[in-house]
């Protein structure tokens, strides 16, 4: 069956994932700033679905925009699904969009649990780690109705053990296992340490990784970039970490959140998303590119413009 190249799908699936990426802003924030429960109903806000913008004080307008953005994420995920369920000739990826619309509807009833239960011990974390997934569900869209993701692509031979695929989901997974250790400490359910072992962890994993690309596939212009950006974000993401620790313990004694410790764990929460995405794009890539163990390479579809 011949793939078809929409455009105007792929564009609306890219503007989406980097809503997600404005969605964890909002949600670090309200973290950060100790917002959590400044609006103590859901799935309203004090009593309305739109309160005042006058009436939103302190807290409340970090909790209420975390919302907002959450629901118009909701929005978006439902008319990417829609358009795929209309447009989509590849069936796996139309289920692909409606497994997303179920992510959002799972994401949206673990935060109004945290709010009824009152942040329950580690629903927040649940809550955050799972937005994860959601994210990797819909930049999952966004790679496969790119026009790279269909079109021709040379495929290159992986003469290393293990296969490049497993190295790469294994990053992808021990970078997730930092990101529920990293909220668990963000939550103050674990200390600090087992996200500060997790670091060097994912330091190994990721350098393994690029090790890979490198020695096999130093040839590949788009898996050397990726190698590059992989080690890249990482190092600022190690980076934000010390700062943001630091930050902490020189503000543990402020009043309320301080501006400095609030935008570098804000930073430092975002670009570890990013950082897990980047990683999944990297198992994707390695996918698209490189035949799994005993497969004949097979003639990609053409590319038809839609």
């Amino acid at each position: 069956m011949t793939s078809t190249y929409h455009s105007g799908i792929h564009k609306f699936a890219v503007f989406t994932v980097l809503w997600t990426i404005l969605l964890f802003v909002a949600g670090a924030l309200v973290t950060s700033k100790d917002a959590a429960l400044s609006v103590i109903d859901w799935p309203k806000s004090h009593g309305v679905w739109v309160p005042r913008l006058s009436s939103l004080q302190g807290g409340d307008f970090y909790e209420f925009s975390h919302r907002f953005v959450a629901g118009v994420l909701g929005v978006l995920v439902l008319l990417l699904a829609v358009w795929l369920l209309v447009k989509e000739r590849r069936v796996w990826l139309r289920w692909l969009g409606v497994i997303a619309v179920l992510g959002v509807v799972v994401q949206a009833i673990l935060g109004g649990q945290v709010v009824i239960q009152l942040l329950h011990y580690w629903l927040p974390v649940i809550h955050a780690c799972f937005a994860q997934i959601v994210f990797a569900a819909v930049l999952g869209i966004a790679v496969f109705t790119s026009k790279w993701w269909i079109a021709d692509r040379p495929q290159l031979e992986d003469k290393g053990a293990p296969s490049i695929h497993s190295v790469a989901i294994l990053s992808a997974v021990v970078i997730y296992l930092q990101v529920i250790l990293g909220a668990g400490f963000r939550h103050k359910d674990i200390p600090i340490w087992p996200h500060a072992a997790g670091a060097l962890v994912v330091l190994g994993t990721v350098t393994w990784t690029a090790v890979a690309l490198r020695k096999r596939f130093g040839a590949s212009p788009e898996l050397g970039k990726a190698r590059i950006l992989l080690h890249a974000i990482f190092g600022v993401q190690f980076l934000l970490g010390l700062l943001a620790y630091w930050s902490r313990l020189t503000t543990a004694e402020a009043p309320q959140p301080m501006p400095l410790m609030v935008w570098l764990t804000v930073i430092h929460t975002v670009v570890g998303a990013i950082l897990f995405a980047f990683s999944v794009l990297v198992v994707l890539m390695c996918y698209r590119l490189v035949p799994r163990g005993g497969e004949v390479a097979a003639t990609e579809p053409q590319v038809t413009a839609g």
